[in-house]
Protein backbone atom coordinates (compact mmCIF):
# COMPACT_ATOMS: atom_id res chain seq x y z
CA UNK A 1 0.00 0.00 0.00
CA UNK A 2 1.25 3.48 -0.89
CA UNK A 3 0.71 6.57 1.26
CA UNK A 4 -1.16 8.17 -1.64
CA UNK A 5 -3.95 5.64 -1.01
CA UNK A 6 -4.62 6.96 2.49
CA UNK A 7 -8.06 8.59 2.57
CA UNK A 8 -9.06 8.26 6.22
CA UNK A 9 -7.98 6.91 9.61
CA UNK A 10 -8.65 3.29 8.69
CA UNK A 11 -6.52 3.32 5.56
CA UNK A 12 -3.82 5.13 7.57
CA UNK A 13 -3.80 2.32 10.14
CA UNK A 14 -3.70 -0.31 7.39
CA UNK A 15 -0.72 1.52 5.91
CA UNK A 16 1.08 1.62 9.28
CA UNK A 17 0.47 -2.09 9.76
CA UNK A 18 2.74 -2.70 6.75
CA UNK A 19 5.64 -0.83 8.38
CA UNK A 20 7.39 -2.63 11.26
CA UNK A 21 7.36 -0.83 14.58
CA UNK A 22 4.69 1.72 13.66
CA UNK A 23 1.45 0.12 14.94
CA UNK A 24 0.68 -2.11 17.92
CA UNK A 25 -2.60 -3.36 19.42
CA UNK A 26 -4.01 -4.96 22.55
CA UNK A 27 -7.11 -7.13 23.06
CA UNK A 28 -7.01 -6.86 26.88
CA UNK A 29 -10.00 -5.05 28.38
CA UNK A 30 -8.97 -1.44 29.12
CA UNK A 31 -10.80 1.16 31.22
CA UNK A 32 -11.26 4.53 29.44
CA UNK A 33 -10.85 6.25 32.82
CA UNK A 34 -7.08 6.81 33.34
CA UNK A 35 -5.96 3.39 32.05
CA UNK A 36 -5.89 4.14 28.29
CA UNK A 37 -3.71 7.23 28.82
CA UNK A 38 -1.59 5.52 31.47
CA UNK A 39 -0.75 2.72 29.06
CA UNK A 40 0.09 4.93 26.11
CA UNK A 41 2.23 7.20 28.26
CA UNK A 42 4.56 4.19 28.65
CA UNK A 43 4.21 2.86 25.08
CA UNK A 44 4.87 5.95 23.01
CA UNK A 45 3.67 9.32 24.24
CA UNK A 46 7.16 10.88 24.31
CA UNK A 47 8.48 14.15 25.76
CA UNK A 48 7.29 16.29 27.52
CA UNK A 49 5.25 13.53 29.18
CA UNK A 50 6.94 12.71 32.49
CA UNK A 51 9.42 9.82 32.38
CA UNK A 52 9.35 6.92 31.86
CA UNK A 53 8.20 7.54 28.31
CA UNK A 54 9.60 7.37 24.81
CA UNK A 55 8.58 7.60 21.16
CA UNK A 56 6.89 4.33 20.24
CA UNK A 57 4.23 2.90 17.93
CA UNK A 58 0.64 3.99 17.58
CA UNK A 59 -1.55 1.75 19.75
CA UNK A 60 -4.97 0.33 18.92
CA UNK A 61 -7.11 -0.62 21.94
CA UNK A 62 -9.56 -3.28 20.73
CA UNK A 63 -11.43 -3.94 23.98
CA UNK A 64 -12.75 -0.86 25.79
CA UNK A 65 -14.51 -1.62 29.07
CA UNK A 66 -18.23 -0.88 28.80
CA UNK A 67 -18.09 0.04 25.09
CA UNK A 68 -18.02 -3.21 23.08
CA UNK A 69 -18.69 -1.53 19.74
CA UNK A 70 -15.79 0.92 20.02
CA UNK A 71 -12.06 0.78 19.57
CA UNK A 72 -9.65 3.56 20.58
CA UNK A 73 -6.38 4.51 18.87
CA UNK A 74 -3.64 6.70 20.32
CA UNK A 75 -0.41 8.09 18.90
CA UNK A 76 -1.05 7.94 15.17
CA UNK A 77 1.12 11.04 14.70
CA UNK A 78 3.24 10.70 17.87
CA UNK A 79 6.44 10.35 15.83
CA UNK A 80 8.01 12.60 13.22
CA UNK A 81 9.18 9.53 11.30
CA UNK A 82 5.70 7.97 11.32
CA UNK A 83 4.05 11.23 10.26
CA UNK A 84 6.50 11.54 7.38
CA UNK A 85 5.62 8.00 6.29
CA UNK A 86 1.91 8.78 6.42
CA UNK A 87 2.39 11.91 4.30
CA UNK A 88 4.76 10.29 1.79
CA UNK A 89 7.58 12.55 2.96
CA UNK A 90 10.84 12.36 4.95
CA UNK A 91 11.38 13.64 8.51
CA UNK A 92 13.75 16.41 7.40
CA UNK A 93 11.55 17.49 4.50
CA UNK A 94 8.17 17.75 6.17
CA UNK A 95 8.18 21.55 6.45
CA UNK A 96 9.14 21.90 2.78
CA UNK A 97 6.38 19.52 1.67
CA UNK A 98 3.86 21.46 3.75
CA UNK A 99 4.94 24.65 2.01
CA UNK A 100 4.57 22.92 -1.35
CA UNK A 101 0.99 21.98 -0.44
CA UNK A 102 0.31 25.49 0.83
CA UNK A 103 1.37 26.82 -2.57
CA UNK A 104 -0.76 24.28 -4.47
CA UNK A 105 -4.06 24.14 -2.59
CA UNK A 106 -6.92 21.85 -3.57
CA UNK A 107 -10.39 22.96 -2.47
CA UNK A 108 -12.69 20.49 -0.66
CA UNK A 109 -15.77 19.05 -2.37
CA UNK A 110 -19.21 18.06 -1.07
CA UNK A 111 -20.49 14.50 -1.43
CA UNK A 112 -23.99 13.08 -0.79
CA UNK A 113 -24.70 11.35 2.51
CA UNK A 114 -24.72 7.90 0.91
CA UNK A 115 -21.05 8.45 0.07
CA UNK A 116 -20.17 9.61 3.59
CA UNK A 117 -19.10 6.77 5.90
CA UNK A 118 -19.34 9.12 8.89
CA UNK A 119 -23.15 8.93 8.64
CA UNK A 120 -23.52 5.15 8.60
CA UNK A 121 -25.01 5.43 12.11
CA UNK A 122 -27.09 8.48 13.12
CA UNK A 123 -28.10 9.14 16.72
CA UNK A 124 -30.57 11.92 17.49
CA UNK A 125 -31.49 13.31 20.96
CA UNK A 126 -32.06 12.33 23.65
CA UNK A 127 -28.66 10.75 24.32
CA UNK A 128 -25.80 10.89 26.81
CA UNK A 129 -22.40 11.42 25.21
CA UNK A 130 -20.71 9.65 28.15
CA UNK A 131 -22.75 6.50 27.51
CA UNK A 132 -22.55 6.70 23.73
CA UNK A 133 -18.79 7.28 23.29
CA UNK A 134 -15.90 6.06 25.50
CA UNK A 135 -15.21 8.92 27.96
CA UNK A 136 -11.41 9.20 27.92
CA UNK A 137 -9.93 10.84 31.01
CA UNK A 138 -6.14 11.03 31.26
CA UNK A 139 -5.36 12.00 34.88
CA UNK A 140 -7.29 12.22 38.19
CA UNK A 141 -6.93 16.01 38.03
CA UNK A 142 -8.76 16.33 34.70
CA UNK A 143 -11.96 18.37 34.59
CA UNK A 144 -13.69 15.37 33.01
CA UNK A 145 -13.57 13.34 29.80
CA UNK A 146 -12.08 15.28 26.89
CA UNK A 147 -12.15 15.12 23.12
CA UNK A 148 -8.70 16.44 22.15
CA UNK A 149 -8.59 15.61 18.43
CA UNK A 150 -11.95 17.11 17.52
CA UNK A 151 -11.71 19.19 14.35
CA UNK A 152 -14.28 21.98 14.60
CA UNK A 153 -15.57 23.44 11.33
CA UNK A 154 -17.74 26.55 11.14
CA UNK A 155 -18.56 29.41 8.79
CA UNK A 156 -18.36 33.16 9.24
CA UNK A 157 -22.02 34.24 9.71
CA UNK A 158 -21.38 37.31 7.53
CA UNK A 159 -18.98 36.23 4.77
CA UNK A 160 -19.66 32.43 4.88
CA UNK A 161 -15.89 31.82 4.79
CA UNK A 162 -15.08 28.55 6.58
CA UNK A 163 -12.39 27.59 9.06
CA UNK A 164 -11.23 24.45 10.87
CA UNK A 165 -9.36 24.24 14.18
CA UNK A 166 -8.63 21.76 16.96
CA UNK A 167 -9.59 22.69 20.52
CA UNK A 168 -9.75 20.88 23.84
CA UNK A 169 -13.36 19.95 24.53
CA UNK A 170 -14.58 18.85 27.97
CA UNK A 171 -17.81 16.87 28.28
CA UNK A 172 -20.02 18.50 30.92
CA UNK A 173 -23.34 16.73 30.53
CA UNK A 174 -25.41 14.46 28.31
CA UNK A 175 -25.26 16.86 25.36
CA UNK A 176 -23.03 19.75 26.46
CA UNK A 177 -19.29 20.34 25.95
CA UNK A 178 -17.15 23.32 26.92
CA UNK A 179 -14.71 24.41 24.21
CA UNK A 180 -11.45 26.20 24.93
CA UNK A 181 -10.79 28.89 22.32
CA UNK A 182 -7.30 30.40 22.29
CA UNK A 183 -6.99 34.14 21.64
CA UNK A 184 -7.26 34.93 17.93
CA UNK A 185 -8.55 31.57 16.73
CA UNK A 186 -10.79 32.17 13.74
CA UNK A 187 -13.81 30.15 14.85
CA UNK A 188 -13.75 32.26 18.00
CA UNK A 189 -14.10 35.31 15.77
CA UNK A 190 -17.04 33.66 13.98
CA UNK A 191 -18.62 32.96 17.37
CA UNK A 192 -18.32 36.57 18.51
CA UNK A 193 -19.98 37.74 15.28
CA UNK A 194 -22.85 35.26 15.60
CA UNK A 195 -23.52 36.09 19.23
CA UNK A 196 -23.41 39.83 18.49
CA UNK A 197 -26.18 39.14 15.94
CA UNK A 198 -28.13 37.17 18.56
CA UNK A 199 -27.71 33.94 16.60
CA UNK A 200 -26.27 30.51 17.42
CA UNK A 201 -23.16 29.37 15.55
CA UNK A 202 -23.64 25.93 13.96
CA UNK A 203 -20.56 23.70 13.87
CA UNK A 204 -19.40 20.18 13.16
CA UNK A 205 -16.73 18.35 15.14
CA UNK A 206 -15.04 15.58 13.15
CA UNK A 207 -12.86 13.01 14.93
CA UNK A 208 -10.72 10.20 13.48
CA UNK A 209 -9.27 11.55 10.22
CA UNK A 210 -6.63 11.20 7.54
CA UNK A 211 -3.43 12.48 9.24
CA UNK A 212 -2.93 14.93 6.35
CA UNK A 213 -6.07 16.76 7.51
CA UNK A 214 -4.92 17.03 11.11
CA UNK A 215 -1.45 18.32 10.15
CA UNK A 216 -2.72 20.80 7.55
CA UNK A 217 -5.41 22.25 9.79
CA UNK A 218 -2.92 23.07 12.55
CA UNK A 219 -1.58 26.08 10.61
CA UNK A 220 -2.22 29.45 12.23
CA UNK A 221 -2.10 33.13 11.28
CA UNK A 222 -0.31 34.90 9.67
CA UNK A 223 0.37 31.97 7.30
CA UNK A 224 -3.34 31.19 7.15
CA UNK A 225 -5.25 34.46 7.68
CA UNK A 226 -8.92 34.83 8.60
CA UNK A 227 -11.01 33.33 5.80
CA UNK A 228 -8.34 30.87 4.65
CA UNK A 229 -9.61 27.27 4.48
CA UNK A 230 -6.84 24.99 5.79
CA UNK A 231 -8.57 21.97 4.25
CA UNK A 232 -7.15 23.20 0.95
CA UNK A 233 -3.66 22.44 2.33
CA UNK A 234 -4.73 18.88 3.15
CA UNK A 235 -5.98 18.62 -0.43
CA UNK A 236 -2.62 19.86 -1.63
CA UNK A 237 -0.80 17.24 0.45
CA UNK A 238 -2.90 14.42 -0.98
CA UNK A 239 -3.33 15.95 -4.48
CA UNK A 240 -7.08 15.42 -4.19
CA UNK A 241 -9.92 17.26 -2.44
CA UNK A 242 -11.08 16.57 1.10
CA UNK A 243 -14.66 15.28 1.00
CA UNK A 244 -17.33 17.08 3.04
CA UNK A 245 -20.94 16.12 3.80
CA UNK A 246 -23.88 18.18 5.02
CA UNK A 247 -24.76 17.61 8.66
CA UNK A 248 -28.08 15.99 9.53
CA UNK A 249 -29.11 18.49 12.24
CA UNK A 250 -27.19 21.71 11.51
CA UNK A 251 -26.41 24.06 8.63
CA UNK A 252 -22.80 22.90 8.61
CA UNK A 253 -20.53 20.44 6.85
CA UNK A 254 -18.36 17.69 8.34
CA UNK A 255 -15.46 15.54 7.12
CA UNK A 256 -17.24 12.79 5.18
CA UNK A 257 -14.74 10.03 5.99
CA UNK A 258 -14.44 10.83 9.72
CA UNK A 259 -14.93 8.05 12.24
CA UNK A 260 -17.17 10.23 14.42
CA UNK A 261 -18.97 13.56 14.03
CA UNK A 262 -20.55 15.65 16.76
CA UNK A 263 -23.02 18.15 15.32
CA UNK A 264 -24.14 21.11 17.37
CA UNK A 265 -24.35 24.82 17.96
CA UNK A 266 -22.98 27.48 20.26
CA UNK A 267 -26.11 29.14 21.58
CA UNK A 268 -25.80 32.87 22.41
CA UNK A 269 -23.93 33.51 25.63
CA UNK A 270 -24.23 29.93 26.90
CA UNK A 271 -20.98 29.65 28.86
CA UNK A 272 -19.54 27.59 31.68
CA UNK A 273 -16.33 27.21 33.66
CA UNK A 274 -14.20 24.40 32.27
CA UNK A 275 -14.10 22.62 35.65
CA UNK A 276 -17.81 23.12 36.34
CA UNK A 277 -18.22 19.41 37.11
CA UNK A 278 -15.18 18.93 39.38
CA UNK A 279 -14.45 22.40 40.74
CA UNK A 280 -10.77 21.42 41.09
CA UNK A 281 -9.31 24.26 39.01
CA UNK A 282 -7.61 21.96 36.47
CA UNK A 283 -8.37 21.13 32.84
CA UNK A 284 -6.22 18.38 31.23
CA UNK A 285 -2.56 17.65 30.40
CA UNK A 286 -1.28 20.31 28.03
CA UNK A 287 1.74 20.62 25.72
CA UNK A 288 4.11 22.46 28.15
CA UNK A 289 4.17 19.26 30.23
CA UNK A 290 1.77 20.20 33.02
CA UNK A 291 -1.93 19.84 33.75
CA UNK A 292 -3.40 23.05 32.38
CA UNK A 293 -5.46 25.35 34.60
CA UNK A 294 -9.19 25.34 33.97
CA UNK A 295 -10.53 28.34 32.12
CA UNK A 296 -13.59 30.31 33.11
CA UNK A 297 -16.69 31.17 31.13
CA UNK A 298 -15.98 29.09 28.04
CA UNK A 299 -18.49 28.77 25.20
CA UNK A 300 -20.67 25.67 25.52
CA UNK A 301 -21.40 23.48 22.51
CA UNK A 302 -24.86 21.90 22.60
CA UNK A 303 -24.70 18.64 20.64
CA UNK A 304 -27.76 18.09 18.44
CA UNK A 305 -26.75 14.86 16.69
CA UNK A 306 -24.00 12.24 16.75
CA UNK A 307 -23.04 10.31 13.62
CA UNK A 308 -20.35 7.66 13.20
CA UNK A 309 -19.09 4.76 11.13
CA UNK A 310 -19.98 1.15 11.85
CA UNK A 311 -17.45 -0.37 14.28
CA UNK A 312 -16.10 3.13 15.05
CA UNK A 313 -12.58 4.02 16.17
CA UNK A 314 -12.16 6.92 18.59
CA UNK A 315 -8.87 8.70 17.87
CA UNK A 316 -7.22 10.39 20.84
CA UNK A 317 -4.08 12.32 21.68
CA UNK A 318 -2.30 11.36 24.92
CA UNK A 319 -0.53 14.47 25.99
CA UNK A 320 1.53 16.29 26.68
CA UNK A 321 3.67 14.40 24.22
CA UNK A 322 5.17 13.92 20.81
CA UNK A 323 1.84 13.93 18.96
CA UNK A 324 1.01 17.49 19.99
CA UNK A 325 4.55 18.49 19.02
CA UNK A 326 3.97 17.03 15.56
CA UNK A 327 0.63 18.73 15.05
CA UNK A 328 1.74 22.12 16.34
CA UNK A 329 5.39 22.02 15.33
CA UNK A 330 5.27 21.05 11.66
CA UNK A 331 3.06 23.98 10.55
CA UNK A 332 5.16 26.26 12.77
CA UNK A 333 8.32 25.13 10.98
CA UNK A 334 6.73 25.77 7.59
CA UNK A 335 5.46 29.20 8.63
CA UNK A 336 8.84 30.27 10.01
CA UNK A 337 10.72 29.04 6.97
CA UNK A 338 8.41 30.82 4.53
CA UNK A 339 8.59 34.18 6.30
CA UNK A 340 12.39 34.13 6.68
CA UNK A 341 12.96 32.88 3.14
CA UNK A 342 10.79 35.72 1.83
CA UNK A 343 12.76 38.24 3.90
CA UNK A 344 16.32 36.84 3.44
CA UNK A 345 16.35 34.48 0.43
CA UNK A 346 18.76 31.56 0.66
CA UNK A 347 19.96 32.34 4.18
CA UNK A 348 17.84 29.92 6.24
CA UNK A 349 18.72 26.30 5.52
CA UNK A 350 16.19 24.56 7.74
CA UNK A 351 14.12 24.97 10.90
CA UNK A 352 13.15 22.49 13.60
CA UNK A 353 10.61 22.82 16.41
CA UNK A 354 11.66 20.11 18.91
CA UNK A 355 9.73 18.19 21.54
CA UNK A 356 11.37 20.11 24.38
CA UNK A 357 9.34 23.19 23.46
CA UNK A 358 6.03 21.36 23.13
CA UNK A 359 5.78 22.31 19.46
CA UNK A 360 5.29 26.00 20.22
CA UNK A 361 7.92 27.49 22.56
CA UNK A 362 11.27 26.58 20.97
CA UNK A 363 12.66 26.75 17.42
CA UNK A 364 16.14 25.92 16.13
CA UNK A 365 17.22 27.81 13.01
CA UNK A 366 20.02 26.53 10.75
CA UNK A 367 21.55 29.40 8.76
CA UNK A 368 24.41 29.83 6.30
CA UNK A 369 26.44 33.03 6.34
CA UNK A 370 27.65 33.49 2.76
CA UNK A 371 29.37 36.88 2.89
CA UNK A 372 30.52 39.51 5.43
CA UNK A 373 27.22 41.37 5.15
CA UNK A 374 25.36 38.28 6.37
CA UNK A 375 26.76 38.84 9.87
CA UNK A 376 23.85 39.95 12.03
CA UNK A 377 21.29 38.42 9.67
CA UNK A 378 21.06 35.41 12.00
CA UNK A 379 19.51 37.63 14.64
CA UNK A 380 17.24 39.27 12.09
CA UNK A 381 16.06 35.78 11.11
CA UNK A 382 15.32 35.00 14.75
CA UNK A 383 13.24 38.16 15.05
CA UNK A 384 11.32 37.13 11.93
CA UNK A 385 10.62 33.73 13.52
CA UNK A 386 8.85 35.47 16.40
CA UNK A 387 6.77 37.36 13.84
CA UNK A 388 5.88 34.17 11.99
CA UNK A 389 4.67 32.49 15.18
CA UNK A 390 3.76 34.77 18.05
CA UNK A 391 3.65 32.00 20.70
CA UNK A 392 7.34 31.20 20.18
CA UNK A 393 9.47 31.87 23.29
CA UNK A 394 13.08 30.79 22.54
CA UNK A 395 15.04 30.69 19.27
CA UNK A 396 18.43 28.97 18.97
CA UNK A 397 20.42 29.86 15.85
CA UNK A 398 23.20 27.56 14.58
CA UNK A 399 25.44 27.32 11.51
CA UNK A 400 24.93 25.05 8.52
CA UNK A 401 27.40 22.41 9.83
CA UNK A 402 25.23 21.70 12.90
CA UNK A 403 22.57 18.96 12.81
CA UNK A 404 19.47 20.69 14.16
CA UNK A 405 17.72 17.33 14.67
CA UNK A 406 20.47 16.13 17.03
CA UNK A 407 20.12 17.83 20.45
CA UNK A 408 23.68 16.85 21.38
CA UNK A 409 25.06 18.61 18.31
CA UNK A 410 22.98 21.71 19.10
CA UNK A 411 24.27 21.70 22.68
CA UNK A 412 27.81 21.32 21.33
CA UNK A 413 27.30 24.48 19.27
CA UNK A 414 25.94 26.27 22.33
CA UNK A 415 28.96 25.13 24.34
CA UNK A 416 31.67 26.09 21.82
CA UNK A 417 30.11 28.92 19.78
CA UNK A 418 28.18 30.87 22.40
CA UNK A 419 29.03 33.30 25.18
CA UNK A 420 26.07 34.17 27.38
CA UNK A 421 26.94 37.85 27.87
CA UNK A 422 27.37 38.69 24.16
CA UNK A 423 25.23 36.08 22.33
CA UNK A 424 21.98 36.28 24.30
CA UNK A 425 19.31 38.73 23.14
CA UNK A 426 16.42 39.37 25.51
CA UNK A 427 13.07 40.75 24.31
CA UNK A 428 11.16 41.43 27.55
CA UNK A 429 7.49 42.15 28.13
CA UNK A 430 6.13 40.47 25.00
CA UNK A 431 2.84 38.58 24.72
CA UNK A 432 3.55 34.84 24.75
CA UNK A 433 1.37 31.79 25.34
CA UNK A 434 -1.19 31.64 28.14
CA UNK A 435 -0.18 28.12 29.17
CA UNK A 436 3.47 28.96 29.92
CA UNK A 437 3.59 28.44 33.72
CA UNK A 438 6.60 30.75 34.05
CA UNK A 439 4.87 33.59 32.21
CA UNK A 440 3.23 35.11 35.28
CA UNK A 441 3.96 38.01 37.64
CA UNK A 442 4.26 35.44 40.46
CA UNK A 443 7.23 33.89 38.65
CA UNK A 444 8.71 37.16 37.36
CA UNK A 445 7.67 40.40 39.04
CA UNK A 446 8.72 42.39 35.95
CA UNK A 447 5.87 40.88 33.94
CA UNK A 448 2.78 43.06 33.82
CA UNK A 449 0.29 40.23 33.56
CA UNK A 450 -0.23 36.52 32.84
CA UNK A 451 0.68 35.37 29.34
CA UNK A 452 3.48 37.94 29.03
CA UNK A 453 7.02 36.61 28.73
CA UNK A 454 10.64 37.42 27.97
CA UNK A 455 11.51 36.06 24.55
CA UNK A 456 15.13 35.06 24.03
CA UNK A 457 17.51 34.54 21.11
CA UNK A 458 20.52 32.27 21.64
CA UNK A 459 23.00 33.11 18.86
CA UNK A 460 25.20 30.00 18.59
CA UNK A 461 26.69 30.91 15.22
CA UNK A 462 30.34 31.63 14.51
CA UNK A 463 31.11 35.30 13.71
CA UNK A 464 31.93 35.66 10.01
CA UNK A 465 35.39 37.01 10.78
CA UNK A 466 36.26 33.86 12.77
CA UNK A 467 34.90 31.25 10.36
CA UNK A 468 38.30 29.74 9.62
CA UNK A 469 39.00 29.07 13.31
CA UNK A 470 35.76 27.10 13.86
CA UNK A 471 35.92 24.48 11.12
CA UNK A 472 34.96 21.00 12.26
CA UNK A 473 37.55 18.23 11.90
CA UNK A 474 37.81 17.31 8.16
CA UNK A 475 37.38 13.51 8.06
CA UNK A 476 37.33 11.56 4.82
CA UNK A 477 33.80 11.30 3.42
CA UNK A 478 33.11 7.65 2.58
CA UNK A 479 30.25 5.50 1.28
CA UNK A 480 29.55 2.88 3.97
CA UNK A 481 27.79 0.57 1.52
CA UNK A 482 31.19 -0.26 0.06
CA UNK A 483 32.50 -1.71 3.33
CA UNK A 484 29.75 -4.30 4.06
CA UNK A 485 29.68 -3.45 7.76
CA UNK A 486 27.46 -5.83 9.74
CA UNK A 487 26.48 -6.45 13.35
CA UNK A 488 28.63 -8.87 15.34
CA UNK A 489 26.55 -11.47 17.21
CA UNK A 490 27.72 -14.11 19.68
CA UNK A 491 31.17 -14.68 21.17
CA UNK A 492 34.13 -13.62 19.05
CA UNK A 493 36.34 -16.49 20.16
CA UNK A 494 39.40 -14.26 20.25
Amino acid sequence: MDSSQITDLRSALSFLAEHPGQLASTDVEIDPYLEVAGIYRRVGSGTPTAPPTHIGPALLFNNIKGYPDWRVVAGVMASRTRTALLLGSEPRRLAFDLLQALGHPVAPVAVPSEQAPCQEVVVMPPFDLRELIPPIQSTPKDAGPFFNLGLLRAQDPETRASDVTIHRMCVHGPDTISVSFSIGRHIGVFLEKAWAMGKPLPVSCSIGLDPAIYVATSFEAPTTPLGFDELTIAGGLRHRPVELVSCVSQDAKAIARAELVLEGEFRPYHQADEDAVTGLGWAMPEFPGYVGPAQTQLPVLTVTAVTYRKNPILQILVGPGEEHVTLAGLPTEASIYRLIEDAIPGFLQNVYVPSAGGGKYLAILQVKKRRPNDEGMQRQAALAAFTAFSELKHVIVVDEDVDIYDPTDVMWAMTTRYQGDVDTIFIPGVRGHSLDPSGTPEYNQLLKGPGITCKTIFDCTVPWSLKERFQRSPFLDVDLEKYRIREVKGPLGL
